[in-house]
């Protein structure tokens, strides 16, 4: 905690946070861990879409070819065969269309069925349960069995995608409003329409058409307007939308029309029964509201954004991290836009509200989430690769110490660490934000059983608040990050004189930030010496030739308050 590190700096003239504390001190509060997309895969996939776990103890993901394949990554390695190849029978010509979705069914290692979502080729969203072979890497692609298909040949656009099971062991899955633009035959209000909604259907069923049955607790049973399946209504484009594995609570990411992105939020003790409001309400905003109740009738977001660069333009849903690799990012849900890049960090604030935290520009693309069997979180995106979403705590050697310093008006980076044999090299990133990070330098790494010692001087303007971290690169290929240290200056720490004691009629000033003037006073407030600075940082010089011997005062103006400091001359 921050907390934990200020004790050692209170007598630093820089605010490092992390540097010369441990590496178990963390750099930024826990509140706000840094989230990074580590990609762990970058050739041998085409458009994957979503990456999920079969829950049977081998610890593999599967991951979803929106052509029509999945492929499994294990162990690090991703497999250079398919799983199941259906693109025979999904039409994946345009971009919202493909083989959208995967679910293993809850007892998948012994009964062997799981679930897949896709357009057929005609458009139709559908909903089939495929069968393992012997082999337990090989699907039985002749096992298909269609248990829904549902009408949506008019638009190419707006098909949902997901499917998960619940904790009830009922599959759930949502669905599109039917594309287009607006909803224009109101669908997602229409109750006799699937589209627009999210299902609840039991599975269990293996042998009698249509393989299927509506569990008895489904809200609209009893409501010959509303189609037995339904479980919500309201929905424009719940793309991808997750269960939380610990409390079950029901979060779904829904694309927004023309401005507003929003995430919803159900409780897991929610009995359904529930409209999020579109296409009367784009999030809590009015879109097409004539013949609509008050935006109050309807269950509103708790969490919505703009579309504008710090918001973006295509959310995709995330997952509640519930691993353990990564305690800062305990309990937090992710979410992340496909078009700008800016994910977000949400968790309830203890108070019936919720606590944001937004990374600008994180990473592009990524069209889905996933976890593994222990919770650990990964993501991939369409432009074929997997990442692991991760904080900067796991490292393949143990970082005793990370330390930042300010040598001749730049920043220097020094850390030691225990061994160094699996490592190839340390590349050195930097942010002006600590967000966005880029490399601006690498150090090679040296082979030692034993601790070693690396350096690193960055060329930043030392005048600037700065972010850095290690990206720390195996010989394997595998990649992982630094916590990240954090370098603050303010007005009073951007200044260093030497010598106080002034003997040689010249002193010598250090500026980390941009001052407009100098001025030499004495005892008495008298102005002696003056020097225009102009904004100079780096060193400059003082001429006190002349100068009587005693106390003076170094006053330094800048913007904000003011540099006094006191020097001797002899």
């Amino acid at each position: 905690m921050l907390s934990r590190c200020l004790p050692l700096k209170n007598r630093l003239s820089y605010l490092v946070i992390v540097a010369l504390c441990m590496f178990s001190c963390t750099s930024l509060s826990p509140q706000t861990p840094q989230l990074s997309f580590n990609p762990v895969v970058t050739t041998g996939l085409s458009s994957p879409v979503d990456i999920v776990n079969a829950s049977d103890g081998s610890n593999r993901l599967f991951v979803v070819e929106k052509g029509g394949t999945i492929k499994i990554f294990s162990g690090g390695v991703l497999s250079g065969t398919n799983f199941l190849d259906i693109s025979a029978v999904v039409n994946s010509a345009t971009t919202e269309r493909g083989l959208l979705s995967l679910a293993f069914h809850p007892a998948y290692s012994t009964n062997g069925y799981f679930f897949v979502y896709y357009t057929a080729l005609n458009g139709d969203v559908t909903i089939a349960r495929y069968h393992v072979s012997s082999d337990p890497n090989l699907a039985d692609a002749s096992s298909g069995q269609v248990l829904l298909s549902v009408p949506h040949r008019e638009f190419p656009n707006h098909n949902g995608g997901k499917l998960n099971f619940g904790a009830d062991g009922n599959l759930y899955f949502a669905l599109g409003d039917g594309g287009s633009g607006g909803d224009p035959h109101f669908n997602a209000q229409n109750g006799n329409s699937f589209l627009g909604k999210m299902l609840r259907i039991n599975v269990d069923n293996f042998t009698t058409a249509p393989y299927y049955t509506v569990p008895a607790d489904n809200p609209y049973v009893a409501d010959p307007a509303v189609a037995d399946e339904i479980w919500a209504l309201g929905l424009r484009n719940p793309f991808r939308w997750s269960f939380d594995r610990l409390t079950h609570d029901m979060w779904i990411a829904d694309v927004g029309q023309d401005a507003w992105e929003e995430v919803d939020f159900r409780p897991a003790n929610s009995t359904g029964g529930i409209n999020y409001g579109w296409r009367c309400y784009e999030g809590t905003h009015s879109y097409n509201d004539s013949g609509c109740a008050p935006v109050g009738t309807y269950v509103s977001p708790i969490f919505e954004y703009g579309h504008n660069s710090s918001g973006g333009y295509s959310i995709t849903g995330g997952i509640v991290y519930r691993g353990t690799a990564y305690p800062d990012l305990y309990g937090w849900y992710i979410c992340a836009d496909y078009i700008s890049g800016n994910t977000w960090l949400i968790k309830p604030n203890g108070s019936g509200g919720w606590t944001v935290q937004s990374y600008p520009g994180l990473q592009t693309n990524i069209a889905g989430f996933g976890e593994t069997e222990s919770a650990e979180l990964y993501a991939v995106g369409l432009n074929g690769r997997i990442y692991r979403v991760q904080t900067s705590v796991t490292l393949p050697v143990k970082l005793q110490a990370f330390r930042a310093a300010v040598k001749n008006g730049q920043h220097q980076l020094s850390w030691t660490v225990d061994a160094t044999q699996p490592v190839s090299r340390f590349d050195v990133q930097y942010s002006s934000n600590g967000s966005s990070f880029q490399t601006i330098g690498s150090v090679p790494a040296v082979t030692s059983s034993t601790s070693s010692n690396y350096q690193y001087l960055a060329r930043i303007p030392a005048g600037e608040n700065a972010f850095y971290r290690l990206k720390i690169l195996e010989k394997t290929g595998a990649e992982e990050y630094s916590a990240v240290v954090k370098l603050e200056l303010s007005n009073d720490n951007a200044v260093q004189i030497r010598p106080t004691l002034v003997q040689n009629e010249r002193l010598t000033i250090q500026l980390e930030k941009a001052f407009s003037s100098l001025h030499v006073m004495d005892v008495n407030g008298h102005v002696v010496r003056k020097k225009a600075l102009d904004g100079s940082t780096g060193t400059v010089y003082a001429d006190l030739s002349g100068l009587a011997k005693g106390i003076y005062i170094i006053k330094l103006i800048g913007s904000g308050r003011d540099v006094v400091r006191k020097i001797v001359v002899q």
